[in-house]
Formats: structure tokens, C-alpha cells, sequence
């Protein structure tokens, strides 16, 4: 059974082992934490001494998932500007021996259960770089879907231009799911 529980130093260990080569490094937004290959301090040092970068105090909140086995993904949550009504996902991974067994659908979607029913946020957003495809298959699968309202762009990622798209699902659409 897949639980979630918030994000502790010893899990950082597991998430800069699934880092395992430069193209996961990029896709999962690594650049943003450090240098690859990336280590357990680098990750705490971002997550702990930095706030995950968030200027605002208490808005940002890492979440392991987790089976019996242990720790098997990871994601982050925070509010976007302050606002509580729009939670924002990110960084999320999935321990790479257990990729194909619906656990990033199954830690996300217990992710949006937690938005919506117990934080009471009205959207959650993701970006999604255009060419990880198994990522915006993951998130489309449990209701996400391109945003009306925020523009796809550009992010520089190793010297290359690559697209972000922004995926939103509103409470209405989840409850629908």
C-alpha cells in the first residue's frame, strides 16, 4: 500500500541515487538544487537551509511516497506568490527500479487527495518539460491537462532550449476523476 509522509534528511540519500545519469538529472530539474551528480547535502542544503528557494516562510513542503519496501518516489509541494488557493508540484520522482508500476500516478494522485481535501487548495499546477514524455504521460493520466492561462516557455537546460508546458487540474476536475 502507497502512503505519503513528509520528506526527512535520510531521504535524500535515496532521491540523489535515482538521479542516476545526466538525462534523469535534467528532466527532474536537478540544475535547480546542483551540480551533477548530485549528493544527499545538496538536496538537504536546498530543501532545509534554503526553503526549497521559496522567499515565503512555511510554503514549501517535500513528501516522500512509500511501501513496504521503503521510500519509492518523491515531490514537492508549495503555494505559488503566497497563494493558498494554488498549489504547485515539483521535482518529482520515482525510484528508477520501480518505474512501469503506477507508482507516480498512484504518489500523485494521493498528492492531489491531500490538495484538495485537507490543504482545501482550488488548482495544482506542474510544469513538465516537453520531452520527458513519460512524465506528462504520468500526469495526464490522473487529470492534469495543458493550462488555458499560463503560457508554455522556454528554460535553458545544459547550453539547450527546452519547452516547459504548464499542466493544471482544478478540484472539480479531480472529483470527477
Amino acid at each position: 500500500m502507497l502512503r505519503l509522509r513528509p520528506f526527512k534528511p535520510c531521504d535524500a540519500q535515496c532521491v540523489a541515487q535515482w538521479c542516476k545519469d545526466k538525462d534523469v538529472y535534467n528532466k527532474w530539474g536537478g540544475m535547480l538544487i546542483g551540480e551533477f551528480p548530485l549528493s544527499a547535502d545538496d538536496i538537504n542544503k536546498v530543501y532545509f537551509e534554503k526553503n526549497g528557494h521559496c522567499e515565503e516562510p512555511d510554503n514549501f513542503y517535500p513528501m516522500v511516497a512509500f511501501d513496504e519496501s521503503g521510500v519509492v518516489g518523491h515531490f514537492i509541494m508549495r503555494y505559488i506568490h503566497g497563494d493558498n488557493r494554488v498549489l504547485r508540484f515539483g521535482w518529482v520522482i520515482v525510484d528508477n527500479t520501480k518505474r512501469g508500476k503506477r507508482i507516480g500516478q498512484n504518489m500523485l494522485s494521493l498528492g492531489l487527495k491531500y490538495a484538495f481535501e485537507i490543504l482545501g487548495v482550488a488548482e495544482v499546477t506542474i510544469g513538465v518539460f516537453e520531452n520527458n514524455i513519460p512524465a506528462r504521460k504520468c500526469y495526464t493520466s490522473i487529470g492534469f491537462h495543458e493550462s488555458p492561462n499560463i503560457p508554455a516557455h522556454m528554460s535553458e537546460v545544459d547550453g539547450e532550449q527546452w519547452n516547459t508546458l504548464e499542466l493544471i487540474i482544478t478540484k472539480e476536475e479531480f472529483e470527477k476523476e
